[in-house]
């Protein structure tokens, strides 16, 4: 058995020891947020599922809506999870935290802070040795009360006005570089990025496999000044 690091380098994370630590006491919603196919074959003990990694708006049968699931949506699912008001929540992904990032946006998205991130997820915790499950818990009901805070969205009208004002406003394009130069439409009519915005892709952020860890903080932010980017900026993702 290989412990991961002794501490998390970030508030907003936890290492895969101190949730092996915790698994027979948990005092916590521990949350897979990776693809359901995924978790029903395997997940770390006490876990519960996503319906999709994006949590967006109802399924059509071929895809999900683009927007983000409605706050009457998000309560209900979770207090299905088991969660109140003041739970402590962890997510992890298998997909180098890209997912449980999402779900933890969501999260804060709706009110609820005490939210933090599995440091390498369950690639960090399968090359570790810990135990895994197919058990599909059923946790008690919690009480959770969405509530919009809507601080934490861009929309669309503000992201033009910010576009056609200069400088109004950090913008940082976090995809693909091919996404970035307009290589790779990935399906859409239009290729390419926004004016302005600066570009550092999401992924650099992480250490290679086995870990799947986030790189040394101070790391990151060297990188970021290099690409343009203000780490203390307000800032738009996309």
């Amino acid at each position: 058995m290989v412990d991961g690091p002794p501490e998390p380098q970030h508030p907003l994370l936890v290492t895969t020891s101190w949730l092996a630590d915790r698994l027979e006491r948990p005092a916590h919603v521990l949350i897979d947020c990776g693809e359901a196919a995924a978790y029903r074959r395997a997940h770390i003990p006490g876990a519960v599922g996503v319906p999709h990694p994006y949590l967006k708006t109802g399924f059509d049968g071929l895809r999900y809506e683009p927007l983000v699931m409605g706050p009457d949506e998000f309560q209900r699912l979770a207090r299905q999870w088991g969660v109140s008001e003041h739970t402590p929540v962890i997510l992890y992904d298998d997909s180098s935290s890209l997912h449980a990032a999402r779900v933890w946006w969501v999260f804060d998205l709706y009110g609820h802070r005490n939210v933090r991130v599995l440091d390498g997820g369950f690639s960090a915790w399968l090359d570790e040795g810990w135990p895994l499950t197919a058990q599909i818990p059923q946790p008690p009901p919690g009480d959770f009360t969405a509530r919009t805070d809507d601080s934490h969205l861009c929309r669309i009208d503000a992201l033009k006005t910010a576009v056609e004002r200069t400088h109004a406003l950090q913008i940082w394009d976090a995809r693909a570089d091919a996404e970035w130069s307009g290589a790779d439409a990935r399906g859409n009519k239009r290729a390419g990025h926004l004016p302005g915005a600066r570009h550092y892709e999401w992924s650099r952020a992480i250490e290679r496999p086995p870990s799947h860890r986030f790189r040394p903080l101070a790391e990151i932010r060297r990188e970021l000044v290099a690409a343009g980017i203000n780490p203390e900026a307000e800032t738009v993702t996309y």
